[in-house]
């Protein structure tokens, strides 16, 4: 491409953007509107081209800012490239590398002279070219090249540093220790934290494309419809949405206005500590398991105090005492569920030392594939009750005969009860396997 080619096509593409704003806003005005003439003579080439460098003076490109921190803080805002940032483990800026967005602060009304410079030619941005002193884009802008350096100078100070730097009241500080004796006040650097709004951004554009890009969302239709995607589904649990800006997010800045104001949050929340499961291999580990749920523990307790206050032998009281024991019984049915819904199979394992009773109730389908292999394996229901009955029965004992005195008619007691209740269980169990 010659050079009176490229420059032709950058004229274009300012001419372009120029026409594209005048018409939008003609549109609103009607035909004899004095305010056209105005408007036409504002959108002008060198008129706005003028303008513009000179408002540029009221925006700053930045990658870090500090208006998130506080809105009425006054102080710097840096732009540093994410590529030039120093490599570290951390999740930071320097993860975004080349792939990062320019943010925009200052007076929102200069906001259109950022749009602007944002238009691209053969994958650079004016701005860029700017930077760069492109002579296409000198030629472009003006044929007098005074005029046209001139202009440059003022788009590329978007990126430069103004001022030294500064902070603020309403900015944020901390110290932060950078040597052993944390008794010295010289051991400490004083840092002034920036808001990362390039980030922040790219952040935000990730969280809207895996959860309502087009692929997420026939991903999870895929999920639904349970077929294959070949994307995966992304989830966010708990996030929070911070808003900055109120009704005028674009006082913060112009990435944040395009977001509406909306910044996720990710949840950040210490670790929920989650006991790796382990299956009870052992009759006295299985019970030691059922004792230590919180809901039997506390049962047990009201079951005790409650005997231990020798309540009146009539209906209510073994009503009471009963519906106690039906409690934990429920908290067996419920243990018994979980450890049904592992894979089958696991009562088999050589190391486990669970009774054929127990084995057959908390494993039915793993007993009942090794019985095919060995039939004389095989334990039929009306053993499994009656032995797991006894099991229940005796621990139940055993937990109440401290203080109490119990012995052979409490224990055929409960072990009546609990066989009943058993019976009941399996009954349902069947009729839903039956169906299914």
């Amino acid at each position: 491409m010659t050079t009176t080619s490229r420059q032709t096509q950058l004229r274009e593409l300012i001419q372009t953007f120029l026409t594209e704003r005048l018409d939008s806003k003609l549109e609103a005005l009607p035909p004899d509107d004095p305010k056209r003439a105005e408007l036409q003579t504002q959108f002008a080439w060198r008129n706005w081209i003028n303008d513009a460098a000179r408002r540029s003076a009221q925006i700053q490109c930045a990658t870090h800012t500090l208006k998130p921190i506080h809105p009425d803080a006054r102080g710097t805002n840096l732009y540093v490239a994410p590529q030039d940032l120093p490599a570290l483990d951390e999740v930071g800026s320097h993860c975004l590398g080349s792939a990062y967005v320019d943010d925009v602060v200052g007076n929102a009304a200069a906001l259109d002279v950022f749009k602007f410079l944002k238009l691209a030619h053969e994958g650079f941005t004016l701005l860029e070219l700017a930077c760069a002193q492109d002579a296409d884009l000198a030629q472009a802008l003006s044929t007098d090249p005074a005029e046209a350096r001139q202009w440059m100078d003022a788009f590329a100070a978007l990126v430069r540093p103004r001022g030294a730097p500064a902070s603020h009241g309403y900015a944020k500080q901390l110290y932060w220790r950078v040597e052993d004796d944390a008794h010295d006040d010289a051991s400490y650097h004083l840092i002034a934290p920036l808001f990362g709004s390039a980030l922040a951004h790219t952040v935000w554009q990730t969280l809207q494309e895996h959860r309502f890009g087009d692929a997420a969302k026939a991903s999870r239709q895929a999920r639904k419809d349970g077929t294959d995607s070949d994307t995966p589904v992304h989830e966010y649990p708990h996030l929070a949405v911070r808003k900055m800006g109120g009704t005028k997010p674009q006082n913060i800045s112009q990435l944040n206005s395009e977001r509406g104001g909306n910044n996720p949050l990710l949840a950040s929340l210490p670790p929920l500590w989650q006991t790796r499961e382990q299956l009870p291999l052992s009759s006295k580990r299985l019970m030691a398991r059922f004792g230590y749920r919180p809901e039997v523990k506390r049962t047990l307790q009201q079951l005790r105090q409650f005997l231990e206050s020798n309540p009146p032998a009539n209906q209510d009281t073994s009503q009471r005492r009963d519906a106690m024991v039906f409690d934990l019984l429920d908290e067996w049915l419920q243990l018994s569920a979980t450890l049904r819904a592992v894979a089958p199979g696991w009562s088999q394992r050589p190391e486990c030392q669970l009774s054929a009773a127990q084995k057959h109730w908390l494993d039915p389908e793993g007993v009942a594939r090794a019985a095919l292999d060995a039939p004389t394996q095989g334990h039929n229901v009306g053993d499994t009750l009656d032995d797991v009955a006894e099991d229940l029965a005796r621990w139940l004992n055993s937990q109440l005969r401290d203080p109490l005195a119990l012995g052979d008619p409490e224990f055929a007691y409960w072990r009546t009860l609990v066989r009943d209740e058993l019976a009941q269980e399996a009954w349902a169990l069947q009729e839903a396997s039956d169906v299914c």
